[in-house]
């Protein structure tokens, strides 16, 4: 999944409680929590975060974690978490 840069410079501050209360929002709901993962599902899709409070994702892994969650730009303004 690619978006555009200023897509991206919106992104790379959210934390783990930020992206978590997005899935929330979005109808997911929490499935298990061991330790610091804590997994979601919606429907057959699931999720797992890795739970650290006021820590933000790398790029890579929040790469990954959007497109295992399958959010659209559209999506993400829905949620507020881009303008």
């Amino acid at each position: 999944m690619s978006f555009k840069p200023h897509i991206w410079d919106q992104l790379r501050n959210i934390t783990a409680d930020g992206l978590i209360n997005a899935l929330i929002k979005d109808s997911w709901t929490e499935d298990t929590k061991v330790g610091a993962s804590r997994a979601y599902i919606k429907g057959s899709a699931r999720v797992t975060v890795h739970y650290h409070p006021k820590k933000t994702f790398g790029a890579k892994l929040l790469q990954h974690l959007l497109a295992d969650i399958g959010w659209s730009e559209e999506d993400m303004k829905r949620l507020k978490l881009i303008k």
